[in-house]
């Protein structure tokens, strides 16, 4: 509850219910960074379950661990990609980096003495801190954690003292002031926060976006996948739902099921090597 998919998932379930008229219901099942939610959407067989997934857990999962009891590429039904939305790479006010240069800096001087955290070793926030930290060999600690709320409200407290988040999680501790900001993985600049700079700006490394798909089980029916894709898309074209997810900090999209399986094998091309490079798995 309270992550990017939970968000998405209860902006677009009341308009794909109003569109398809039945009940949609929103059902959380967290943990392993989203990995078990996804292996319900795979190994469903009513015939009525949909699942609202993430990056990590609906391309990449398969690789970071072997051993998964479902693989994204077979096993889930592309239907939408709803939203996507940029992470913004955080630190505690007591972190004196003002800019991806001076945390380098200030990491290289501090040797295992800064914390990051994540939802989960393998999911996209991990990922990002891990892509920059390595050309530089930086010595960071990874701490998972159960949900991006948990993780937001450690850095807030100073538990922790950096992370990249997704843009809709902490942008408003960031208006606050109790995190600072340091870059954001936008293509350009964001426009729910255009003062922060991107990644690219600072040539530390690519843009990266967080997304959140809509899927279904294997075997669904292709006419049944092309009218849901249709009416999700409908649904993110109402403007109060496109205030709201803007205002969340989403980059509204409503696909069609090709363009989300395209994604898919994007990322699996992009994160899977670094996965592998660098050895991790779930418990790292």
């Amino acid at each position: 509850p309270g992550g990017s998919n939970d968000v998405v998932a209860r902006l677009v379930a009341p308009l794909l219910a109003e569109r398809i008229g039945q009940s949609v219901v929103v059902e959380n099942r967290a943990g392993a960074g989203g990995a078990i939610g996804t292996e319900a959407i795979a190994r469903a067989n009513d015939g009525h379950t949909l699942g609202v997934s993430i990056g990590g857990p609906a391309s990449t999962a398969r690789i970071l661990n072997p051993q998964l009891a479902y693989d994204p590429a077979t096993d889930l039904t592309p239907v939408s990609l709803l939203a996507r939305l940029p992470f913004v790479v955080a630190v505690h006010p007591s972190v004196p980096s003002r800019s991806l240069a001076e945390l380098v800096a200030h990491a290289k001087a501090n040797p295992g003495r800064l914390n990051y955290g994540s939802v989960g070793a393998g999911t996209l926030g991990h990922l990002v801190m891990a892509e920059f930290a390595a050309p530089h060999g930086l010595d960071m600690t990874h701490v998972p954690f159960r949900s991006v709320p948990q993780s937001v409200t450690e850095l807030v407290a100073g538990r922790i003292q950096l992370m990249a988040a997704a843009s809709g999680a902490v942008l408003g501790q960031v208006r606050e002031g109790t995190v600072r900001a340091l870059a954001i993985t936008s293509d350009g600049r964001f426009p729910a926060a255009p003062d922060i700079p991107t990644v690219t700006e600072q040539n530390e490394g690519a843009a990266a976006y967080g997304w959140v798909g809509l899927f279904a089980p294997p075997g669904t029916p292709a006419e049944r996948i092309a009218r849901l894709a249709a009416e999700a898309a409908r649904g993110l074209a109402v403007p109060q739902t496109q205030q709201a997810m803007t205002a969340a900090g989403f980059e509204i999209v409503g696909s069609n099921p090709d363009a989300l399986r395209v994604l898919v094998g994007s990322e699996i091309g992009r994160w899977g090597p670094l996965i592998q490079r660098l050895g991790i798995r779930p418990e790292s």
